[in-house]
């Protein structure tokens, strides 16, 4: 080995003391624009997400434009020519359960579905057959005074809410 190869291998394995801000997170991992965001270093989430795509920050010494690059404690990150570390005293927990959350989504979404169609068909034929009490009303010369009495209980069964979602029905006219 040549002298300067020499040279080149004791420089590469020398460290460097940098002095670093802290940014105390309570869980991890985190997600690298969250840290910008508690570290308040942005304005908000999309301007931190920005940041990060146009390759303004860099991770451990690389250059980092994944947005959601999950952080540990004692990663260092350089941003605006200043360096901060992730503080974090709590283990690494990974989110395993949001996956039967996500299986079970599907089902909830197949049920509401159906539930949204039923509601549909119902209100369907109410409409159609208020169209017809409306005409009856109108050729048979009733007074507006009737016509509001048989409007209130209509109003009462708008009123009244889906027992699962707690969402009121919708109807037009």
């Amino acid at each position: 080995m040549s002298e300067h190869d020499q040279w080149l291998d004791d420089d590469s394995e020398q460290e460097i003391e940098i002095e670093a801000i802290g940014i105390e997170v309570s869980e991890q991992p985190i997600e690298l624009y969250k840290l910008f965001k508690i570290a308040n270093l942005v304005g908000g989430g999309g301007e931190a997400k920005h940041i990060i795509a146009e390759g303004y920050v860099a991770v451990n010494g690389d250059i980092e434009t994944r947005k959601r690059r999950k952080m540990y404690d004692g990663d260092l990150v350089e941003f605006n020519q200043e360096y901060y570390v992730v503080i974090c005293d709590a283990p690494v927990t990974e989110p395993k359960e949001t996956l039967p959350l996500a299986v079970s989504e599907p089902a909830t979404k197949k049920q509401s579905q159906a539930q949204k169609k039923s509601a549909k068909r119902h209100t369907g034929a109410n409409r159609r057959g208020q169209e017809g009490k409306s005409s009856k009303s109108k050729q048979g010369g009733k007074t507006g005074a009737q016509s509001s009495v048989k409007k209130a209980p209509q109003t009462e069964k708008t009123a009244a809410r889906d027992s699962q979602s707690g969402r009121r029905s919708i109807t037009f006219f």
